[in-house]
């Protein structure tokens, strides 16, 4: 990932908070670079990542996806189909073009680097500006990383671009392990 941020989408009202989402769907928006992975293989992840086939309680938690263009509207769609076949049941996921992305507060932004403050504290040491540490491609390994996603391998393989102290490596290694 190159970088991830959390906010509302798919809604009419204009700056919505988590106290007033209005019509909006939490939301995940991912920068990625197409020559390590596919569009393809996000979809798998999102799939493989909840329970599609429940019928959503709320508008502010439903399964969505956010397509740019209609090559995206398609891969999304067939793997829709794809994955309705493998389940034998309905699913309830809508797919519809992107519109406007509102960040949410900042208290949502690296959620799993908010659990471990010695990290987030180092982190904004480097990225003091909020904006700057939000958009970090850092950040959102290392985030990924805390959250449980990933191995002690692909970490150690990039740990060092991180530029973390050596405490704080040591931190992240115990925190994957």
């Amino acid at each position: 990932m190159v970088r991830t941020r959390v906010g509302y989408a798919g809604g009419e009202k204009k700056n919505p908070t988590y106290q007033d989402l209005g019509d909006h769907t939490e939301a995940i928006q991912i920068d990625y670079d197409p020559t390590r992975v596919s569009y393809e293989e996000l979809l798998e992840v999102f799939w493989d990542s909840h329970n599609p086939t429940s019928r959503p309680w709320s508008r502010q938690y439903m399964s969505i996806i956010f397509f740019h263009d209609e090559g995206q509207e398609q891969l999304a769609r067939d793997s829709k189909a794809l994955r309705e076949e493998k389940v034998g049941g309905k699913i309830y996921t809508e797919i519809t073009a992107l519109s406007p992305f509102y960040l949410a507060e900042d208290y949502h932004q690296k959620y799993y680097l908010q659990g471990v403050p010695e990290l987030k504290r180092e982190l904004r040491e480097y990225y003091p500006d909020l904006e700057a540490f939000v958009n970090s491609t850092a950040a959102a390994r290392i985030n990924g990383y805390v959250g449980g996603y990933g191995n002690l391998a692909s970490l150690e393989e990039e740990l060092e671009s991180f530029a973390l102290s050596g405490t704080a490596e040591e931190r992240l290694r115990q925190r994957v392990r």
